[in-house]
């Protein structure tokens, strides 16, 4: 959510100095009138979205991609019901290709009437929509005719391509029981949008338990975390001792305006990459 002209910089910085991943932010529009509250601040206040640049995941992802060699990027998080599932799986199969597979696909449900409203889509059914979505999008990523007959969708047998060449990961997010349910049972993992120490502690436990539940413990799963423990080598290896495999870190707070300049940011990151992640 900065300045368009600062991701490819940003993007080769990161790449050159050692981190593994960037995440790309989704959001398609911001309503002039609107009594929706959002869930990750404490008041439900949304104004901070006002203005804020978004360049379409889709987009944005290809051109950091050519500009790097080994950084990944994650989407984090796509709202997926608020789009056709064949048309997803397209752009997601083409971004997976054009960047080597350095794309994890993190989805979840957009918490807001109005994006559905302005997409044409239903609001009602939107978690179950999503299991189906997600489905598809799996079928048709590999390659291979498929054919899809839900309660939602029917599609006929057909395929795309080019496809990518590996099985592209895809990230559930969200807090809620539906979301952890859903990341635990087809998920190949978890992104956390941040909480205190105790209550990523209980989300940690319930997703396991899911797991467990749905006997996919053993499956290899990401799970992608925000924690002020990611900002020490010692919070680091806490966080990795109960299951966590990659730390979201930014270095400005994203509900204010962004005063930084690109100098700034870039020399926030190669200094976290000197003093973590190369002592990692």
């Amino acid at each position: 959510m900065c300045d368009p002209s600062h991701y490819l910089p940003l993007a080769i910085a990161a790449d050159t100095s050692g981190w593994t991943s960037f995440c790309v932010p989704d959001s398609i529009c911001y309503p002039e009138i609107s009594d929706s509250t959002y869930p990750y601040t404490p008041d439900g206040n949304r104004e901070f979205l006002d203005g804020k640049p978004f360049i379409e995941p889709f987009s944005l992802i290809p051109a950091m991609g050519a500009v790097t060699e080994t950084l990944r990027f994650t989407t984090f998080v796509m709202k997926l019901p608020i789009r056709n599932p064949t048309l997803v799986a397209k752009s997601a199969a083409s971004v997976a290709v054009l960047t080597g597979n350095r794309f994890g696909f993190g989805v979840g449900l957009s918490p807001w009437p109005e994006d559905f409203v302005v997409t044409g889509q239903e609001w009602k059914g939107r978690g179950p929509r999503m299991d189906e979505m997600i489905e598809i999008i799996r079928g048709l990523c590999t390659g291979e005719y498929f054919e899809f007959h839900g309660q939602y969708y029917d599609l006929p047998s057909f395929k795309i391509c080019p496809a990518p060449s590996e099985p592209l990961p895809i990230l559930i997010g969200g807090h809620a029981e539906p979301a952890l349910r859903r990341a635990a049972r087809i998920g190949d993992g978890w992104m956390h949008a941040g909480s205190d120490a105790k209550t990523l502690e209980s989300l940690l436990g319930r997703l396991n338990e899911l797991r467990r539940e749905y006997g996919r413990e053993g499956d290899p799963f990401e799970v992608h975390v925000i924690s002020m423990d990611a900002y020490t080598l010692d919070g680091v290896k806490r966080l990795e001792d109960v299951g966590v495999t990659d730390v979201i870190v930014g270095f400005r707070n994203a509900y204010e305006a962004d005063t930084q300049t690109l100098d700034h940011k870039t020399d926030a990151l190669r200094r976290f990459a000197d003093e973590v992640i190369a002592q990692a």
